[in-house]
């Protein structure tokens, strides 16, 4: 049985979100907020990590459903919006609009994304 296209997407989405997370300092230009760099930096490898880990066509180990994975993806997705404020990095302008970018894409993927489950014997 073919997967749907919406769960492909995701992954897609997924593994070029993480390197443009990892390179945001550099491509945006707020390296000198180290906190914000090293965010992203943290972010970019905890998101590979869950997207390896997903039970999906994509994922390498397949030991978190889907519907898991989006749940993650979301709360991602608000961390990183309000950490500009959490962890006091606002002022820079680069680094607070970048953070609730990424955010925001976060959310919306998770949120547009559909939760069915695969078929467990497709593995």
């Amino acid at each position: 049985m073919k997967q749907p296209i919406t769960r492909q997407m995701h992954g897609f989405a997924d593994y070029s979100y993480i390197p443009a997370i990892a390179a945001a300092p550099e491509a945006v230009g707020f390296t000198e907020e180290k906190t914000a760099t090293t965010l992203c930096r943290v972010m970019s490898g905890g998101i590979l990590m869950t997207s390896l880990m997903t039970r999906a066509e994509w994922g390498a180990f397949k030991l978190i459903p889907f519907k898991a994975h989006l749940a993650l993806d979301f709360a991602v997705g608000l961390f990183t919006m309000s950490a500009p404020w959490v962890f006091n990095f606002a002022d820079n302008e680069k680094a607070r609009n970048t953070f609730l970018a990424l955010g925001a894409t976060s959310v919306l993927a998770a949120s547009l994304s559909q939760p069915e489950e695969m078929d467990e014997l497709e593995y």
